[in-house]
């Protein structure tokens, strides 16, 4: 988990905010973007219980808000069931500046502890960086069962060693 989080300032420009947002709804939705749950991929577990008791606001505000976020203004996907989260266009701000290996084994984490994969579709869609797109692509594979087959650059389609096979191959490698 990070230890901060970047808050553009064009977000006081943006149109919605300005026009439609309430004071309210501003103070939430900076909260959803900065809260202690948050992820470097997105997608987080909140109840709204925990949101209202860290905003001060009512529960059933929460849910009202949560519900205008998602279906109204559509910038959050939230699992009911799962309690998670998907901030729609997290993806723009936070994930499309080359990641090192750090950053991209604490995205790989964290989409495998994602329960309802289809919040990464939001995210996905928004994903200019290729290796981390691809990781995206893998998650979402990997739970939907399907082979994670690639592409390479002519494209010829190949099948993807598993973990033991590179495992295996580098044990190989150092030995020569």
């Amino acid at each position: 988990m990070a230890l901060y989080r970047h808050v553009y300032l064009k977000f006081w420009k943006d149109d919605k905010v300005m026009e439609l947002f309430s004071v309210e709804e501003k103070l939430l939705f900076l909260f959803l973007l900065t809260n202690p749950n948050t992820t470097q991929i997105g997608v987080y577990k909140i109840l709204p219980k925990e949101i209202a008791f860290m905003t001060g606001f009512e529960e059933e505000e929460v849910s009202i808000m949560l519900e205008l976020f998602e279906k109204e203004y559509k910038l959050i996907k939230y699992n009911k069931l799962t309690h998670e989260i998907a901030i729609v266009h997290w993806a723009r701000y936070n994930l499309n500046k080359a990641g090192g290996k750090p950053m991209m084994d604490c995205i790989s984490s964290e989409l495998s502890r994602v329960e309802d994969v289809s919040l990464l579709q939001v995210i996905l869609d928004h994903i200019k960086n290729e290796k981390i797109k691809q990781l995206y692509i893998s998650a979402i594979r990997r739970e939907k069962g399907e082979s994670s087959k690639v592409k390479n650059e002519g494209e010829v389609i190949y099948e993807r060693p598993s973990e033991e096979q590179l495992r295996r191959a580098r044990e190989l490698y150092k030995q020569v």
